[in-house]
Parts: C-alpha cells; structure tokens; sequence
C-alpha cells in the first residue's frame, strides 16, 4: 500500500480498486450472517450501552469476523471498530468498522441496517464499503475512482430547489443536546420540502445521497464507523460533505451534513441557526 494524501496515481486507483473488491466480500459474507441470525434472533439478547442504543451477540460476532479477514488483508493498518473488538496505535492505516448500523432496525426486524468497512490514512479516507443484506446492494467507493452501487457507478442528484428535496434529518439518541436542532429542522424544512425521512442507519443514507435517491443529510453525535465509508461515497459521486459549520475536515467530528452539493450551503445554515453543542 502507498500513504496517499494528495495526488493519487492510475496505479494507487488500481491498488485501491483490487482491496475494495477484497473488502466487499468480507462485507457481504458479514451482511449474510446477520441476515441469517435475524431469522433466530430474540429480543433477550439485546443489551444497552446507552439510553436508547442497543448491542447483542451479533454486532459482536459479526466484527469478530471483519477484524479477522480485514487484518489479514492488510495486517499493518489499526481498528476503529464500534464494539472495541480491535484498537488503533497510531498506525499508518487505519480501518473503521461498523458491524451493524441500525441495530435498533435490525432487533425490531426493521430495514434497513447494514456492514460499514472504511480504510484511511492519518489523513484521508482512501475506500468505503457498505453492504446492505435487506436489499443486496453493496455500495463501493476508492479515493479517485467514483462510487459504485452492485458495480454500477453513482452520482448525486441535480435537485437545486429545497421544494424538489427529498432529506433524512435522522434524530439521534442524545435527545437532551440534540431536541432544539431537531425540532428547528422539522420546523424549517416541514412542508417545504418534497419528503423527510428517517432511516435509521447513517451509513445508508449517506449511500442514497451518493445514489441520488436522497437529496441531503444530516445528524449529530454519531461514531466515525457511522459515517467513514459512506461520506468517501458521497465525495467520489459528485457530493459535498462537511461538519455543521461547513468545515471539509469532518473525521474527527460528529455532526456531519452531506449534500448533492448544491443544496449544501442552505443545510449548513439550517444546522448553525441552532447548533447542537
């Protein structure tokens, strides 16, 4: 693997393009095994980490496996992973798994939910991967080479008009921090807007705004293993991606928006006129 942080070579794309395809197969096969445990799944098995956020028995073994495939991919890159199955040391590649976003869908037998695998540098995200089981699809992105849904290239939708817009403004589980940016949204956007929705998983909906099927994104107080994978989709499909304050250095964050790029100026103003923090 090359460090990769400015310019990118026909040969780095090339690289880059033979690991994604390596990466969507530990995806998928992890996609099918929660798709299988939710046939036998009960709601006994669920415990909480936090007010309203939930884990089992198969968010854990599902990043038990990804952790075992992806470190024998790559064995010198670290772990961001949610279940703190694998840990980061400052090394030169970075992996950040999601083993199961919208795990709250998923223990009420609800889609969707879905596998994130990121891969980055110290400074860049280099490819993204989300499988979804319910639908089959597997979204892939590489730094440099476009974004793919089932291997048929995406772009962001052309909607300029806020009336044309369909947008997810999910509400995360910080209900305390977050209800007045909530409601200012619902409130803004209600009936000026073509439809709002909320899905339920992050890494999903930044792949729709990626396919053109939502128009913009946002939400608050969410892991980087939410939004890693997905946010490189939206970047290579033509999209803009930012914090709330419209900064394009978002990693370390947790309030993220993302946009077919043209509405992208009017969703960061929504989100600074009551900002979460």
């Amino acid at each position: 693997m090359y460090v990769l942080i400015y310019d990118i070579t026909h040969e780095m794309m090339e690289e880059l393009k033979t690991l994604a395809d390596k990466v969507c197969r530990i995806a998928r096969d992890a996609g099918c095994f929660l798709k299988e445990e939710r046939k036998k799944f009960r709601l006994e098995a669920v415990r909480k980490k936090h007010t309203h956020d939930y884990v089992s028995y198969v968010d854990k073994e599902s990043e038990r496996r990804i952790v075992v495939a992806l470190r024998e991919l790559l064995p010198e890159a670290g772990f961001i992973a949610e279940e703190g199955s694998a840990v980061y040391r400052d090394e030169p590649y970075c992996w950040v798994v999601d083993p199961l976003d919208g795990t709250t869908n998923y223990i009420h037998d609800n889609a969707p939910y879905c596998v994130s695998i990121a891969l980055r540098s110290k400074r860049e995200l280099l490819l993204g991967v989300v499988y979804d089981p319910c639908r089959g699809e597997c979204f892939c992105a590489w730094k440099g080479g476009g974004a793919y849904v089932n291997g048929v290239e995406m772009a962001v939708s052309s909607v300029q008009d806020l009336e044309e817009a369909f947008v997810v403004a999910e509400l995360p589980y910080n209900s305390e921090q977050y209800a007045r940016t909530g409601e200012h949204l619902i409130h803004e956007l209600y009936g000026r807007v073509a439809g709002i929705r909320m899905n339920g998983s992050a890494a999903l909906a930044l792949c729709y705004v990626a396919a053109g099927r939502f128009d913009a994104w946002l939400e608050a107080f969410i892991g980087k293993w939410d939004f890693s994978a997905a946010a490189l989709m939206v970047q290579e499909a033509g999209g803009k991606v930012t914090d709330f304050y419209g900064n394009d250095d978002f990693m370390e964050g947790h309030h993220i928006i993302a946009t077919n790029g043209a509405l992208h100026p009017l969703f960061v103003r929504l989100a600074q006129e009551v900002p979460p923090f």
